[in-house]
């Protein structure tokens, strides 16, 4: 636990950005019934009827001190979906950075290993050899500051039934753009 404080403490330094990451479970749901359209001087009515349209995997990141967000949707939560996420966290949002501090929870598919079982041993060492891992303690998620990011997406953005993956990524993209644009803190 102190581990992770200490990394929050740290000055920000490009060279080598605190990120933390969450991944969080999202229920795709549609309207069981069409709701019936508004009336001059009342509500739309819907029913609370619902049909389950899947389950995919939503990727959140945010750098707290670079006041960095950036939000992945994926159809599924495997270590392949991670280790891709990991590597555009290298690659492409970090690319000159000499060594990325990842806080992140304990989820079984949030291990170096991941890496190997997606990409050549060479591939996955590179990307290893760019990151300091930061695992947050059993039952200490709330430690992650992406905890408390997801939270605030859950309750900006998620608030309402989203039927399919495209709208979700849409919905998801303008939220991060907002995030990104007023350059958004987490007072944690």
């Amino acid at each position: 636990m102190e581990d992770v404080l200490d990394v929050y403490e740290l000055a920000y330094n490009p060279e080598r950005p605190v990120v933390c990451m969450d991944e969080k479970p999202y229920q795709l749901l549609g309207d069981g019934r069409k709701p019936l359209p508004m009336r001059p001087g009342d509500n739309q009515k819907t029913d609370s009827e619902y049909v389950r349209n899947g389950i995919c995997s939503i990727f959140a990141f945010i750098e707290p001190l670079g006041v960095t967000h950036y939000v992945s949707v994926r159809e599924h939560r495997t270590a392949f979906d991670w280790a891709e996420e990991i590597k555009y966290l290298v690659d492409v949002m970090y690319p000159d950075a000499e060594k990325i501090i990842l806080v992140m929870d304990n989820l079984n598919t949030h291990k170096p290993a991941s890496l190997y079982k997606r990409y050549p041993a060479d591939e996955a060492r590179r990307i290893i050899k760019r990151l300091e891992i930061l695992y947050t303690p059993k039952h200490g998620n709330w430690l992650d500051i992406a905890e408390i990011e997801r939270n605030v997406m859950t309750r900006q953005c998620l608030s309402r039934t989203i039927e399919n993956i495209a709208s979700l990524r849409e919905e998801l993209a303008a939220w991060e753009v907002e995030r990104n644009k007023v350059a958004a803190k987490v007072n944690w």
